[in-house]
């Protein structure tokens, strides 16, 4: 359909002004939207379609320029935003090995990690305290040992105490280690950075191993979302071979899921039933 807004035609050429597309018609409502949400002052640039009738048109251009410029400022804070943390990003001294004085060495072989004692200590009190340790009191040629984390999983935790997000080439089940070592380690920010991540790939397939991730960190909240993904798609879960594996190595967790699955059935019937109780 032809538009009176965004046709490529001539404007004395356009339909009638009252024809307009789908996609300006969205936009329209859109930059509305924005207006009512953002502006203090809703009587200056609030448009309503009698105002625009009558030819309040002064009204309207108040709006949609203050909602630009308020587009700008966000834009300009997102650029100072990244900007900011271009310069705080530690990688670079990292990967290009500045001053680094001490080594991190994974568990399941694999070259050490070099890094920097300062913000290792820094970044978790766990840290903080193996380096003041009698052990840690020596030459830069020491190390520390990480032997629950291969060398990749090593690699996601050192880049995340530098940067303060996981390497783009790691995968869920770089999530999942990462959050039993945000809780052993006690890395808050990579503990809540790992839950939203999980927490947002939830899905039936993993809803079983992330159940078991959350048992061992004590996540409440990621263990009720799970449980709760189980519970509502029991037929698919149950009957598979990671529920096997399940019951097999954490038996105690199929007991509550069992539990659950009754706890369920019993609201349903009790939802079903007091609807008859009242009418009789």
């Amino acid at each position: 359909m032809d538009c009176c807004i965004c046709s490529p035609m001539a404007s004395v050429y356009r339909p009638p002004r009252n024809t307009i597309c789908a996609s300006c018609y969205q936009g329209a409502r859109s930059m509305i939207a924005f207006l009512n949400e953002h502006d203090t002052d809703r009587d200056h640039i609030t448009i309503s379609c009698a105002a625009v009738s009558h030819g309040a048109k002064s009204s309207a251009t108040k709006g949609i320029s203050h909602a630009f410029k308020k587009m700008k400022e966000m834009e300009e804070r997102e650029k100072d935003m990244k900007e900011k943390l271009r310069f705080l990003d530690g990688l670079i001294a990292l990967r290009e090995r500045i001053h680094t004085d001490i080594l991190v060495k994974p568990g399941s072989g694999g070259p050490p990690i070099p890094t920097h004692r300062a913000l290792l200590a820094a970044k978790s009190e766990i840290f903080r305290t193996m380096l003041m340790s009698d052990e840690c009191k020596a030459p830069a040629e020491d190390t520390i040992s990480f032997p629950e984390l291969s060398h990749d999983e090593l690699t996601c935790l050192v880049e995340f105490l530098y940067s303060g997000s996981l390497p783009e080439w790691s995968t869920e089940k770089h999530s999942y280690s990462m959050l039993i070592a945000a809780d052993k380690y006690d890395i808050p920010f990579l503990r809540k950075y790992c839950e939203h991540r999980i927490l947002a790939a939830l899905r039936p397939s993993n809803a079983l191993e992330v159940l078991q991730v959350a048992e061992v960190c004590s996540d409440a909240e990621l263990k009720e979302q799970a449980m709760n993904l189980i519970t509502k798609h029991a037929d698919d879960v149950v009957f598979s071979v990671s529920y096997d594996e399940l019951a097999r190595n954490n038996a105690h967790l199929c007991v509550e899921i069992t539990r659950a699955l009754l706890t369920e059935m019993k609201d349903k019937r009790d939802a079903a039933t007091s609807p008859n109780e009242t009418s009789s």
